[in-house]
């Protein structure tokens, strides 16, 4: 499972590929999640480790290779949901 801020670095390079046709440098992705370099580093790592991305040579972003653009749906929490009860909306939807 991704924290908020891996997932919003791997959202950020998804969408910079996608609407720029290229990876954003790192100080462009430390501008965009407001911290700083080691934050951003970390989150890289932490992308390559659970295998979203693929950054073999380091010294540029714009060697990245994402191999999936978002998070696993096995890896997301499941949120509980609560058996819903009658509603009184078939007094407005049957006549």
């Amino acid at each position: 499972m991704l924290t908020d801020f891996q997932r919003k670095v791997l959202r950020i390079l998804y969408n910079y590929k996608g609407g720029r046709r290229r990876l954003p440098t790192l100080h462009e992705m430390t501008v965009k999640t407001g911290k700083h370099k080691p934050d951003v580093m970390a989150a890289l790592e932490a992308l390559i480790a659970n295998r979203y991305i693929h950054w073999e040579d380091k010294s540029d972003t714009a060697n990245i290779v994402i191999l999936e653009g978002w998070e696993r749906e096995e890896d997301k929490p499941q949120i509980e949901r609560k058996p819903q009860g009658p509603n009184n909306t078939d007094y407005w939807t049957q006549y």
